[in-house]
């Protein structure tokens, strides 16, 4: 299962009970980070989440109410006694500001490994105390196999790490999409993957040596007296994992859509709630409401939950029913609210 922590939804500038946006996510405890606006902290403090933890800062795009917040946190990150490396994730500029944000926390416990606008989707292994991150393929695990291999994946519906071999390897898979705001702009996609069972009927009709069993669940290749043995031969069909799509700071472009289908949680930002002010939207390059429900109806989501509210917008749920009357599976989302997404079977 994955914990999530909205610690922040609000847009432009904080407002009292409202901090500015950023999300926490908790597999196994080690933590991914989502933005850092003003009030991050103060909102972890308050759940009590820890910062040593946190392992991976994904950052949407370089405007201060998603970075601010962000030389606090390596400092703090710093005092609870981190030595292993932190890995930022940005879209292009994302070098320069962590850069400019070092003149103020210049000496840090740890490193920081910056991935600046990644083309190719990211595989997340977790390790003792922190996690490694891999290069995968461009946003699908899919390309370049066989068409038996795209028919029994397609069929598995893993969106996430590949082969068996890549599953039992791969917890998280973090996926990009270029998106259309003023600078530029990057949205999320995690796949939290699910290993497929132990097979013992399979194992045993490969003839598999029983002492293989556990390095072969672990995804490894092994060759024995000449004989070579891989993850599938002892492993059952793959299961379903767990996706969740995070979206800010842009128009609905229809690459969304792909992007974001058949996501457990759709986190968009609605900054404007009334469809009246649907020309703010399009000059600020925003959404409304409406337009973030037809994403999540058009993406087939789960559930769809909205965050990154105008300043303007004292209490969002007086507009809820815009996005209702176009996906009925909406949230509005509040500062703090915490959630865990389980496996569906």
């Amino acid at each position: 299962m994955l914990d999530l922590a909205l610690l922040g939804c609000g847009g432009g500038m904080p407002i009292p009970d409202r901090f500015l946006s950023s999300l926490l996510i908790n597999y196994r405890g080690r933590k991914i980070l989502i933005d850092c606006g003003e009030g991050t902290q103060v909102s972890m403090k308050i759940l009590g989440w820890g910062f040593k933890s946190i392992d991976i800062i994904c950052i949407t795009h370089i405007h201060g109410d998603h970075t601010v917040g962000l030389p606090g946190l390596l400092a703090t990150i710093g005092n609870s006694g981190r030595k292993e490396p932190l890995t930022i994730i940005g879209p292009e500029g994302i070098k320069q500001v962590i850069s400019g944000f070092r003149t103020i926390v210049p000496y840090l416990p740890y490193d920081i490994n910056i991935i600046e606008n990644p083309k190719e989707s990211l595989k997340i292994r977790l390790i003792k105390n922190s996690v490694e991150v891999l290069k995968g393929h461009n946003n699908s695990f899919m390309e370049n196999k066989s068409s038996k291999d795209f028919a029994r994946k397609k069929e598995v519906n893993t969106d996430g790490c590949g082969d068996h071999n890549d599953i039992l390897s791969c917890d998280i898979e973090i996926s990009t999409l270029e998106l259309d705001h003023s600078c530029p702009c990057i949205g999320y996609k995690f796949y939290v993957n699910r290993k497929p069972k132990f097979n013992l009927e399979k194992a045993e009709k490969n003839n598999v040596p029983k002492f293989l069993w556990s390095k072969l669940q672990k995804g490894e290749n092994i060759t024995y007296e000449g004989i070579k043995y891989n993850p599938n031969m002892v492993m059952g069909r793959g299961r379903r994992g767990i996706k969740l799509s995070y979206i800010t700071d842009t128009r609905p472009i229809n690459s969304i859509i792909k992007f974001i289908e058949s996501s457990d949680l759709f986190i968009c930002e609605g900054t404007y709630g009334q469809d009246e002010d649907l020309h703010k939207a399009i000059k600020n390059k925003h959404m409304t409401f409406r337009e973030a429900a037809k994403l999540a109806a058009r993406g087939n989501v789960s559930r769809l939950m909205l965050t990154h509210f105008s300043p303007s917008m004292m209490d969002p749920e007086n507009f809820k029913q815009n996005a209702v009357e176009v996906f009925q599976n909406t949230l509005i989302g509040k500062d703090r609210f915490v959630k865990t997404l389980c496996f569906r079977e």
